[in-house]
């Protein structure tokens, strides 16, 4: 279990001035709109998902870039977020969105990535 101090830096910032990137009140009405039993969100909370969430994003965006690279290229694209979520255990509860996504704009003429559905 980690200790209390690990989030320290996130709260104490906030009072030192905002240090966040993502906007908390998309944060807390996403966290509103998750069930009906969630009716109060202390302000501390939002900030907590704030920094889960850019850590997310770095950690997916890694990913990507390393397959971007593989594929000798500096550019991130749709295929290379793809691959990494495919490719990424960490990641198996995005396939599906990923996979439903690419066939619903394969279907409208644009160039898909391969059909990840059979990927379990």
């Amino acid at each position: 279990m980690r200790q209390a101090g690990t989030y320290s830096g996130i709260l104490s910032a906030a009072k030192n001035g905002p240090r966040h990137s993502l906007p908390l009140a998309r944060i807390k009405k996403i966290m509103k709109k998750s069930g009906e039993d969630v009716k109060m969100i202390s302000g501390e909370a939002p900030l907590v998902f704030s920094k889960a969430c850019e850590l997310f994003i770095e950690e997916l965006t890694q990913k990507s870039w390393k397959v971007a690279v593989g594929g000798k290229r500096r550019t991130l694209h749709k295929e290379d977020v793809v691959e990494a979520v495919v490719g990424t255990d960490v990641f198996d509860f995005l396939v599906a969105l990923v996979s439903r996504q690419d066939t619903s704009h394969s279907d409208s003429g644009r160039a898909g990535v391969e059909d990840t559905s059979h990927v379990a």
